[in-house]
């Protein structure tokens, strides 16, 4: 059976805003399912594309982040991130989170993909970005941050997403599509 992706298969009766703040927004929609039967579906609302930051130094060393997570309870080694809120620039983001988080300034820059974090619950959308031809600089965390920062080689950073120490989504998204295109020999560091 053939399907159009044009058409959206679920119909909205009605929708209500059940929580905001700053950076979220939860709401409730009834709804009539693809099936056509009666139905809920809550939705979260990103107010700010997630950006994340690969950074690559000369010797094939990357940067992680560490933090504390209250969301699920744990420690949580990631690349760097941030929020970019709309209508700025989300390679502008990119390094703005990475001299906040590493104090790193990159000379080259490299989109290394897009994608949706959680489409079944919300719209939270993110790129990610290669960074290379580092310098360092003084770090300049926002006060709610509470980071260690690690330098690590690259190919060790692989392993700790193979053997479950990083479960950060962007940043396995990020680290894998970087580990990709080396292999496919797409990009050189």
């Amino acid at each position: 059976m053939a399907v159009d992706e044009s058409v959206n298969p679920w119909q909205i009766v009605d929708a209500t805003v059940a929580y905001d703040n700053p950076w979220i927004q939860v709401i409730h929609h009834n709804v009539i399912n693809p099936s056509g039967g009666k139905g809920i579906y809550g939705k979260v609302h990103f107010k700010n594309k997630a950006i994340g930051v690969v950074a690559v130094d000369a010797d094939r060393n990357t940067y992680l982040v560490g933090q504390y997570r209250f969301p699920i309870n744990i420690y949580s080694w990631e690349i760097p991130e941030g929020g970019c809120p709309e209508h700025t620039d989300s390679l502008e983001t990119a390094k703005r989170e990475l001299l906040e988080e590493t104090g790193l300034k990159a000379d080259n820059w490299l989109q290394l993909g897009s994608s949706y974090l959680s489409n079944s619950v919300s719209d939270e959308y993110a790129e990610y970005f290669l960074a290379t031809g580092l310098t360092q600089h003084q770090a300049e965390p926002e006060e709610t941050e509470q980071l260690v920062l690690k330098k690590l080689p690259l190919d060790d950073v692989f392993t700790m997403i193979d053997n479950g120490t990083i479960t950060d989504t962007l940043s396995i998204l990020a680290l894998q599509k970087l580990q990709l295109l080396l292999l496919q020999g797409k990009v050189n560091l």
